[in-house]
C-alpha cells in the first residue's frame, strides 16, 4: 500500500482507500488523482482481489466497482462493512439502475456515482457528512425513466420471474415482456 501524505485535513487520521475496478487505464487515473487529494491508495482489479485485501487491512475509504468480471461489486462493500462499518465506500457504475442503488445503500455504501465520475465527485461523496444532502442533478429522470427503474426494481425482487413481476404490477405479462426487452428511456 502506498503511504500518502495527508494533504486533506478531512480525511482524518486514517487516510487508507480502496479502488477496486476491473478497468485498469481507469483504476490508474482514479489511483493517481486520490494520490494526489491525499489517500493512502491501494488496488484490486476483481471482486477476489478486494475482498483480500480488505481481510489483510479494512481501508477508511473505498471505490468499488458495481460489475466486475469475478462477480459484483457489493460483496467487497459487504465485506468491508464486516470488519470495518466505518469505512465510508461509493459504488461506482456504468449499468445505474434504482434498485441497486438501494441496495448499495443498505449494504453501507455512502453514495453511487455513474460512471464516468470523475476524482472530484467521488472526493466529495467520500467527505459528505451524513447531514448534507447531495446536489440536485442537473437532468433529472423523466417520468418514463423513473416508470422503467420501477418496473426493473420490482422485476429484480421477484428474482426476474416475469409472471410475478407482471402479477405484482398489476400489469398483462406480455406487456411486460415487451417493456423488459426495450432500452431504457432517457
Amino acid at each position: 500500500m502506498a503511504e500518502a501524505v495527508t494533504e486533506n485535513a478531512e480525511l482524518g487520521a486514517d487516510s487508507t482507500i480502496l479502488i477496486v475496478d476491473d478497468d485498469r487505464p481507469f483504476l490508474n487515473r482514479l489511483a493517481r488523482a486520490m494520490e494526489g487529494r491525499g489517500f493512502a491508495v491501494d488496488t484490486a482489479e476483481s471482486v477476489a482481489e478486494g475482498l483480500t485485501k480488505v481481510r489483510a487491512k479494512p481501508p477508511a475509504y473505498a471505490v468499488v466497482d458495481m460489475r466486475l468480471g469475478d462477480g459484483n461489486g457489493l460483496d467487497v462493500i459487504e465485506a468491508i462493512r464486516g470488519r470495518r462499518p466505518e469505512c465510508k465506500a461509493v459504488i461506482l457504475t456504468g449499468y445505474g439502475n434504482i434498485a441497486t442503488a438501494v441496495t448499495a445503500v443498505k449494504l453501507g455504501a455512502v453514495d453511487y456515482l455513474a460512471k464516468p465520475a470523475d476524482a472530484d465527485d467521488i472526493l466529495a461523496a467520500l467527505l459528505r457528512k451524513p447531514e448534507e444532502k447531495a446536489e440536485p442533478p442537473e437532468n433529472p429522470m423523466s417520468a418514463d425513466r423513473v416508470r422503467w427503474e420501477h418496473i426493473q426494481r420490482v422485476y429484480e425482487l421477484c428474482e426476474r420471474n416475469v409472471s410475478e413481476t407482471a402479477r405484482r404490477l398489476n400489469m398483462h405479462r406480455r406487456t411486460l415482456q415487451r417493456i423488459l426487452a426495450k432500452r431504457a428511456p432517457k
